[in-house]
């Protein structure tokens, strides 16, 4: 599959492996990480991004392509829906099908609620599906919950809101024992302790993992609970905007039936959006490592009812996606890779980054090394990379090792004639999370709107500017679990006003008057006829 100018760089990464098994690059000093951040990495680049002019976050700089979104008219006529004959009426709304929306559905249904989850596409269609690497959780001897807050805090740029790490870090072991006790199987050592190795960023072992399909492992584990227990579940059925009551409250949503194109009512004491993130916008043009369902709908909703954004600006690009063969590309590349020894090394054979550095500084490194230092191999289409060396894990662990602790991307690769046991694979970063997301609290509300909780990656202020490995998978359990139970709690107390959707039709006056509101949101699916 390579060709003969990828085998030249190649026989270049193989003729440093062994001096480099004994090279310990050095990490980067805090003055020159900020230099190579501020230098490299798209968030700072003047160009990308955009103060959004309407709406309860105007002024604040967005991803153009968010902010093109958040611009736009209201896919629904405001003044023509039934909303006083809603099609379902029930005690918590989830509108998401991944693992925070599942989440969040068992543990409302184990308190007693009625609850209904909604999903644009099917149930696990989801970045859960697809997270490889692992879960953090303190929970070994030598580590702890306050190490494992410091790290979080660390890695995101001290920017975190405090009281939602300080959530995430004390629930993890939480959450690891109910994935325990629901039947996740994650991977242990012979004695039935549970494996753990390290994330970028960390200073403990705490990554739990299921060889490298963790995220579909959890998510085989809700999507089986939520049959077993028969909850009410509408697939092809997204939400086109939230229902507000006459005293500003969610009180349920629209929703659109794809495979009838007809609409719906959802009346609920609660909601709670876990829709995910924006990953399918393509931010400054590049590829993606997400599901083609991560279009920010969520936020558009919430936005348009009043909702603050927060963090948006930052973007967390994947150091390690697939840059070659094509047909991959953008696909992540697990940072386990690194985590068991793979080093990057430019189309020389040198190492120009150490390997567990933050992703934001490894993204960073790796842009630098193709575009100002000339050093990436660039693909007979153009497409910029660096190796990873893959085959140094076998030197490390023994033969055998890659395709027993990465089987399911050595198949991948596999199906494409590359052996990455044997060869190194070639990556370059890849839009792969949204920082920010719906201003939240410890327990996942809105800031601004009674009634509606978020969870998952379309909340914001968990992680900062910067998420560490392992805490995603960790953020839609703690948060999807926190606002399941927080909803149902409160539903008895909970009396829902009149319906009405004039929030949207204040919204599109804003608009108006801005000069904006030419297209139409929430996106739905990307559209990629004709690219």
């Amino acid at each position: 599959m390579y060709t003969d100018e990828m085998r030249a760089s190649i026989r270049k990464v193989e003729e440093t492996r062994a001096r480099r098994l004994e090279e310990k690059h050095p990490r980067l000093a805090p003055e020159e990480k900020d230099a190579l951040l501020k230098g490299f990495h798209p968030d700072y680049r003047e160009d990308t991004q955009r103060p959004v002019r309407v709406g309860p976050s105007a002024g604040d700089r967005m991803p153009h392509e968010m902010v093109d979104l958040l611009e736009a008219r209201s896919l629904i006529d405001a003044g023509h829906v039934p909303l006083d004959a809603p099609e379902y009426d029930v005690d918590v709304l989830v509108i998401g099908g991944g693992g925070a929306g599942a989440s969040a559905a068992l543990t409302a249904h184990e308190i007693g609620a009625e609850v209904l989850l909604v999903t644009k596409l099917r149930l696990g269609d989801a970045n859960t599906m697809m997270a490889q690497g692992g879960i953090q959780a303190a929970d070994k001897p030598n580590d702890s919950p306050v190490i494992h807050y410091l790290d979080v805090i660390g890695g995101g740029g001290f920017t975190n809101r405090p009281e939602l790490v300080r959530a995430l870090t004390n629930d993890a072991p939480l959450v690891i024992k109910w994935l325990e006790d629901l039947g996740c199987m994650f991977s242990k050592e012979a004695d039935g302790t549970m494996q753990t190795i390290h994330g970028g960023g960390t200073s403990r072992k705490r990554m739990h993992f299921a060889r490298d399909y963790t995220g579909a492992e959890i998510m085989r584990t809700l999507r089986d609970e939520m049959r077993n227990r028969c909850i009410p579940v509408i697939e092809f059925c997204p939400a086109l905007e939230l229902v507000l009551d006459d005293e500003g409250k969610c009180a349920g949503a629209v929703l659109k039936n794809m495979e009838t194109q007809e609409g719906m009512v959802v009346r609920a004491k609660t909601t709670i959006l876990a829709t995910g993130g924006f990953g399918r916008l393509h931010v400054s043009g590049f590829p993606t490592s997400n599901h083609y369902g991560a279009t920010a709908d969520g936020l558009v909703m919430a936005y348009r009812a009043g909702a603050r954004l927060v963090f948006l600006d930052a973007t967390q690009f994947h150091p390690t996606g697939v840059a070659f063969p094509e047909q991959m590309l953008g696909q992540l590349v697990t940072e386990k890779v690194r985590g068991i020894g793979a080093q990057l090394v430019n189309a020389e054979g040198e190492q120009f980054v150490f390997p567990l550095e933050t992703r934001d500084a490894v993204s960073s490194a790796i842009i630098r090394e193709c575009q100002e230092r000339k050093k990436g191999f660039a693909t007979v289409t153009g497409q910029p990379g660096v190796w990873l060396d893959s085959p140094m894990i076998e030197l490390i662990h023994g033969p055998g090792t890659v395709k027993a602790q990465l089987p399911a991307m050595f198949r991948q690769y596999e199906r494409f004639g590359i052996d990455m046991s044997v060869d190194p694979i070639l990556i370059y970063p890849t839009l792969h999370y949204q920082n920010g997301g719906v201003e939240i609290d410890e327990f996942g509300q809105s800031s601004q709107i009674p009634n509606l909780y978020i969870a998952g990656e379309a909340a914001g202020g968990i992680h900062g500017r910067n998420r560490l490995m392992g805490n995603s998978l960790l953020d839609i359990l703690v948060f999807g679990r926190r606002a399941g139970r927080h909803a149902a709690e409160r539903v008895a107390g909970i009396r829902v006003g009149k319906p009405s959707l004039d929030h949207i039709k204040d919204f599109d006056e804003e608009l108006e008057g801005a000069g904006l509101g030419k297209a139409c949101s929430p996106m739905l699916l990307p559209d990629y006829v004709g690219r």
